[in-house]
């Protein structure tokens, strides 16, 4: 963990998040859910997501209130305008990649939709697909409003990242070309972390943030990934700390929790690390056939730094997995079994959201609430300390008790 040694107030932000219409998401996704949770979790902004589908526009509509920006619910839980886009294409060969978008109000997001609806449709998908390349896409953003920001979405995936294995570029300028000077940020996804984005010189002026991503409001999901703001009062203070790099820092999961870490074939249940990929040619030693090039290696391919490189001036980062992961882990259970709940919900009643309990609650007062195992992992958990088995092709990784002598690859 990295530690900011300003006492600065901090704002928790998610702002890339899905509702129930998009594909293999909770149907239980609406306004009331994620306010209520993201208070639980300790998320102060959540993005709206999917902006571009009508049912959720016109529910967000009828239950937000707009003011400067800022979306809110009649309790005062605060929005903002994002939603995601999925852009195919052809440049050199198939492109796939997926862009946060956020707004500044309901006119221009009006706007943006009427703009995608001589693209194509947008009811069937809260993340819809259209044909359309990155740097046209911006461009034209730009032109309904210079108050859209354009975020690459979990940008080292495999299959719709901007620096994917299986269908992304070796820059951002090769993406966006004329207009990479628009792009003022990146998201790190959960298969990867601050650090290792900042090892490629041409990330290194740019923002890094970090959100869920989230198909459903559970809090091992919202607000897994997060990115710390100083105030977020209003659009224009969320767009400026995002376009000047004046976040505080960003919540990180580890990224072998991340279903992309490793390389590796989820049918041959095998997987490996770069450096085992790189010896054996690229090739599952199970089925001899190609595999899939995880974050890891595509972060080794592109670059320019070494793997312990020290960025000056970096960001807070909170290196956590989500309390439910760490309760299951204690408990050998599953996370969303009735014996991890009723621990989570005791914490909870006691010391208000989960952040609180991850990030900032003394051990003298954990121990108070529950057994000594759980306290120990809270804390090894805060100081970025648990093994995790990891994740590869689609697999999520696994947290690991110590003790456990399980071979990580």
């Amino acid at each position: 963990m990295i530690i900011n040694s300003k006492k600065e107030k901090e704002y928790f932000a998610d702002l890339h998040i899905h509702s129930r219409f998009s594909r293999a998401c909770s149907t239980a996704l609406n306004v009331e859910n994620l306010e209520k949770w993201a208070k639980i979790k300790g998320v102060d902004l959540l993005g709206t997501g999917d902006f571009t589908h009508p049912e959720w526009l016109g529910e967000l509509k009828q239950k937000l209130n707009e003011e400067q920006g800022i979306l809110y619910t009649q309790s005062g839980f605060k929005f903002v305008l994002t939603g995601e886009i999925s852009l195919i294409y052809t440049q050199g060969h198939g492109r796939r990649i997926h862009l946060v978008m956020l707004a500044p109000n309901f006119e221009v997001v009006d706007k943006i939709n009427s703009y995608l609806d001589t693209k194509g449709r947008r009811d069937y998908d809260g993340r819809p697909i259209f044909k359309i390349s990155c740097e046209e896409f911006v461009k034209e953003m730009n032109k309904i409003s210079d108050k859209i920001e354009i975020i690459p979405a979990h940008i080292w995936t495999p299959w719709f990242g901007l620096f994917g294995s299986a269908s992304g570029f070796d820059s951002l300028e090769e993406a966006f070309g004329s207009q990479v000077d628009k792009i003022h940020a990146i998201e790190t996804g959960i298969s990867s972390t601050p650090q290792m984005n900042l090892r490629l010189k041409q990330l290194q002026n740019k923002t890094i943030v970090s959100f869920s991503d989230l198909h459903s409001f559970w809090p091992w999901r919202l607000g897994r990934e997060a990115t710390i703001f100083s105030s977020i009062g209003n659009y224009n203070e969320i767009l400026n700390a995002i376009r000047d790099n004046t976040i505080l820092g960003t919540v990180e999961v580890n990224p072998a929790y991340g279903k992309y870490h490793f390389d590796g074939h989820r049918l041959c249940k095998y997987s490996c690390s770069v450096q085992e990929a790189k010896k054996q040619n690229n090739t599952c030693l199970i089925c001899n056939k190609p595999l899939l090039l995880g974050v890891e290696h595509r972060v080794s391919d592109l670059s320019d730094e070494p793997e312990n490189f020290k960025f000056t001036n970096q960001k807070k980062v909170y290196d956590i997995l989500p309390l439910h992961e760490i309760i299951s882990l204690a408990r050998i259970s599953g996370v969303n079994t009735k014996k991890v709940w009723d621990i989570y919900n005791k914490l909870i009643e006691e010391f208000g959201n989960e952040f609180e309990i991850l990030i900032k609650t003394p051990r003298e007062k954990l121990a108070s609430f529950v057994d000594e195992k759980t306290v120990d992992l809270i804390l090894r958990n805060r100081e970025g300390k648990i093994r995790v088995k990891p994740g590869y092709d689609g697999v999520y990784g696994e947290a690991l008790l110590e003790e456990k002598k399980e071979k990580l690859f």
